[in-house]
Order: structure tokens, then sequence, then C-alpha cells
């Protein structure tokens, strides 16, 4: 089974791709739209510089070769979203290209990375018609497109999921859900690919996949031959159903688009500077810290943020003390931290690490610190949630032996804390009241 994505992500600027309408506002049909966006007659595009910038920083995230210029073509085709009938794209010149993104213990080749503008969206209506907003239309998109190189749908949820992750670290890209990312997904399980357009969410990705593997494998078995199409996914139903032929590359008549010049693009793209990835940065703080990834990834996949503070507290103090605060008071109260509090925290920390305090103390400190609680009240709770810890660990001394070797055997504990509490304390607080009084006890 063999494979690859076409990811398009709508990049977070304020104006579309070619014109000045706003990206966000009133989601009125048609009310954000001028003559550039709608394709009359006379108009002329202008390129959005930022697009450019956040288009480049994601090409250098991925490792893309990024060209001394670039330009655009008009990739010609005929649907009613699409009012111009041609879309503004880039052909033979993209932004970037042979990069490639890592995920778990597999590298995904990406073949390029470019820029274009987003179609308008077609709403079905009842009675068979259907009707266009072209709201959408001329917003900014960067598409990335991989190589062949996924064996299986759980493991193009994975790189999914771990690219989408890396872009909202690297162009802050909000996360709300399926606006900003569509996929089409590319699946081939004999030599025929298929093609299933615009699938939004990683479980409809994963799904799609599944059905269309089965669905081509069953087609084989029984004599017949995969078509070369484009299907599209109905989410209800958990089914790919066609939707027309498959183009080739010929088909589309591509040109370069005539209102637009060529673009010098290399000493943009040497002065942007990208972030770390996740994955990289999972990888590194691991290594360098000597956490292992499963405790590295927890902080990373909580909170860029955490995981800096995490570096900081480190530093002041050593990588285990830091990684038990980290995930612990401060992971279950991280909602309302802000990053004015970093000195603060991790000088009430550092104050434990040099004796001057204690771990029940360090605790009431920084709840109160970041919650703004009064630490009387939160003194009294922890007394009383320490107590229960302290009784169950008490009847269960068999867990403090397993806990030597196993950390999962503090789920006993966690469990019957829970249950003799009746849910006075979120699970976060009993994790870290549970590991603190096991930890201090081996």
């Amino acid at each position: 089974m063999k494979i690859g994505l076409e990811i398009h992500v709508q990049l977070p600027t304020k104006s579309k791709m070619f014109c000045s309408c706003p990206t966000e506002g009133e989601d009125v049909p048609n009310s954000r739209v001028c003559p550039t966006c709608l394709g009359m007659p006379g108009s002329k595009p202008v390129l959005n510089k930022r697009a450019v910038e956040l288009g480049l920083t994601l090409a250098k995230m991925l490792g893309c070769t990024i060209p001394e210029r670039t330009w655009f073509s008009r990739k010609t085709y005929f649907y009613p979203d699409l009012c111009k009938h041609f879309q503004i794209t880039q052909y033979d010149t993209p932004i970037g290209e042979r990069g490639e993104f890592k995920t778990g213990n597999k590298t995904i080749r990406i073949t390029r990375v470019h820029l274009e503008e987003d179609p308008g969206k077609t709403k079905r209506v009842g009675d068979g018609s259907a009707l266009v907003d072209y709201n959408r239309s001329g917003i900014p998109l960067v598409e990335i497109v991989t190589e062949p190189d996924i064996s299986s749908p759980a493991e193009a949820r994975q790189f999914l999921s771990d690219l989408l992750a890396a872009i909202r670290n690297t162009i802050d890209l909000p996360d709300d859900g399926t606006r900003s990312v569509r996929c089409d997904c590319n699946i081939s399980v004999g030599k025929e690919r298929v093609e299933v357009k615009n699938v939004s969410g990683l479980q409809n990705v994963e799904n799609c996949l599944k059905y269309e593997a089965v669905r081509q494998l069953k087609l084989l078995k029984a004599g017949g031959k995969v078509e070369r199409e484009t299907r599209r996914y109905d989410e209800e139903r958990k089914v790919t159903l066609p939707a027309r032929k498959k183009e080739y590359e010929a088909d589309y008549g591509y040109i370069g688009e005539p209102d637009l010049g060529t673009y010098r693009i290399a000493e943009m793209a040497q002065a942007i500077k990208v972030r770390e990835t996740p994955t990289a940065m999972t990888a590194r703080i691991a290594d360098q810290y000597g956490i292992g990834e499963k405790a590295a990834k927890q902080l990373v996949s909580t909170s860029i943020g955490l995981a800096e503070l995490f570096e900081d507290m480190a530093k002041a103090t050593e990588p285990r003390t830091a990684l038990t605060w980290c995930t612990g008071t401060v992971s279950a109260c991280w909602k309302q931290y802000v990053p004015e509090m970093k000195d603060d925290v991790i000088s009430v920390v550092k104050e434990l690490h040099d004796g001057r305090i204690t771990d029940t103390e360090c605790g009431i400190r920084l709840k109160s610190l970041i919650t703004g609680e009064a630490a009387e009240d939160l003194a009294q709770a922890s007394g009383d949630l320490d107590a229960l810890v302290e009784k169950a660990v008490d009847e269960h001394p068999e867990v403090l032996e397993d806990y030597r070797t196993n950390e999962k055997a503090a789920n006993r504990i966690i469990g019957a804390v829970m249950k003799s509490s009746g849910g006075r304390y979120s699970s976060a607080e009993v994790v870290s009241a549970v590991k603190r009084i096991l930890d201090s006890r081996i």
C-alpha cells in the first residue's frame, strides 16, 4: 500500500492572496469579495507579501530547497466555485522542493511546497441545486505534497497530526478544527492510484483511507481493475464515492500568469528564522536532559511554553526536579499560568532544591502563585489530600515496592484516592500528590 498526501493550509493573513479583501469577518455569503477575487474582466492580482513569507517559513521548516526566484501559473479547470475558470497557483517553480519531515522513527519525503489561492465554497441545497459562496475565493493557501512514503491509514493520521502541530507552532496557525486545513488523499494498493479530495479532520483522513484500501483490494480480488479517478468522502456514511475521472497534468493547460511578475525570494528566505518543531524539540529535550522521550513528549504536547519553562527550571535546579514540578503542579494549573510568572515559579522550585522548603510547601506556593488562591486554604486542602494518599500507600505497601521498577504501579494508589476523595480533587492534583509521596518513600 502506498499513500501520499496533499495538505492544503489556509495561511493566517489579514487579506487575501491577490487582493485586499479581508480573510475574516462577516459570514454573510459573498460579502467579502471584490472584482479581483470574483475574476471580473480588467481586474488584476497583486501578490500578498505576508503570504509569501509564511509559505517560505513552512518550506524552511520542512528542509526544502528554495529557489532564487519563483513565479505563478494559471491552472485551468471549469467548476462553479472557481469563478474565473482558472486558479492562480505555482507549477514549475514552487517556493520549496525536496524536503522531509520525521514522524516517529520514519522520514516522509516532501515533494514540493507551493502557494496558491483557494476557490469558493459550494453548498448543496435540498432540491438538487447548489449555491456558491465566494468569500473563501482568493484566501492564501500553501500546499504541501508528500511522496507516497506512507504505508497505512494509521501512519497517515500520525504523520498529519505531527505535521499540523509543527505548522501551528511555526506560523501561529490557530487550532480551529477543520477550517484551516484540508487534505487530498492519494492511495494505491496496486498499480493505479485514486485521489480522495478535500478531506477535513484526522479521523476522517484515516477513515477514508481505510475504506478506500478495502474497496480497492476487494475490486482487485474480484478480478476488476482500479480506475484512476477522483473520489469524495461522505463523512456520515464513511464511504468514498466517485466524483470524476482523474485529470492528468496536461488537462489543466498550465500557462504562466501574465498579470504577475517573477519574484526573487532567496534573500527573503535567508532572513526568516524558523522555530524548532515540536517533534525536534521532543527529541532534543529527551536527549539533552536525559528524561526519556515519553516525558519530553508530555511536556511538549501540553504546551511549547511548558517545555521552555522546564528547560529554564532544569538549568536553575536539575532535570528530575524540574520534570516533577512541570508535569505535576505547574501542568495541573497551566491554564492560569502566564509567562510573566516564570521567574517566580522557578524561584519557588529552587528554594525546594536548595532545601529551604518542603515538597508540600513548594506545591502550595506554586499553586497559590499560579491560580491566585489563598495559601492557607490550599494548605488545608493539600494536607487532607496528602493524608488520603499516605493512608492508601500504608494500606498497599506492595505498590511501593512495585513502583520502584514500574511507574504504572502508582495507578492503583491514584484510583484508590480518587474513589475515597469523592471527586474533591482533580485527577492532576491526585497524580501529582501520589507521585510526590511515592518518590519520597523510595
